[in-house]
C-alpha cells in the first residue's frame, strides 16, 4: 500500500457492507484449504466529499487458530473514486480449511488529502454441514 503520511482517521459516513457470502465448492481450492467462499462487498460514501480507496487489509482467523493477513494496494486491482452518495461494489473469494471469521478495513484518501479508513464488519465463512 502506498505510504501514508500524517494521521489516519476513521471517516464517519464511509460504510462497508457485506452484501453476501456464498460457499462455492466448484471453485479451485488446495487440499489443505478445500472450502472456497465468494464474498460480495460494497463501500458506500455517505459523506460530502469524494473518497479514493487506496488499499485494504483483511484478517482471516480460522477456527483452528491460523491467522492470514491479506493487504495491498487498491481493491481488486482498482483504486476507485467513490463520489458522495455513490458506492463501489465487487466480489472476491477466499479458501479456508474449516470455518473462519473475517474482519479488516479499507484505506483511502479524501479529495482534500486526508487519509481515512473504513472498517469491514466482521463476518463468518461457515462451511455447510453437507460439505
Amino acid at each position: 500500500m502506498a505510504a501514508m503520511a500524517g494521521v489516519i482517521r476513521e471517516l464517519e459516513g464511509l460504510r462497508v457492507k457485506v452484501d453476501d457470502v456464498v460457499y462455492m465448492p466448484s471453485l479451485d481450492a488446495p487440499p489443505e484449504k478445500p472450502h472456497p467462499f465468494v464474498y460480495f462487498i460494497s463501500i458506500h460514501n455517505e459523506t460530502e466529499v469524494p473518497v479514493t480507496i487506496r488499499g485494504r487489509k483483511w484478517v482471516v482467523q480460522e477456527d483452528e487458530g491460523e491467522i492470514t493477513v491479506v493487504e495491498g494496494d487498491g481493491v481488486v486491482g482498482q483504486t476507485p473514486v467513490i463520489e458522495p452518495g455513490g458506492h463501489f461494489s465487487y466480489n472476491s473469494y477466499h479458501v479456508v480449511g474449516r470455518g473462519a471469521k473475517v474482519s479488516g478495513a479499507f484505506f483511502g484518501e479524501t479529495a482534500g488529502g486526508d487519509w481515512i479508513f473504513a472498517r469491514i464488519p466482521e463476518f463468518r465463512l461457515d462451511v455447510p454441514n453437507w460439505a
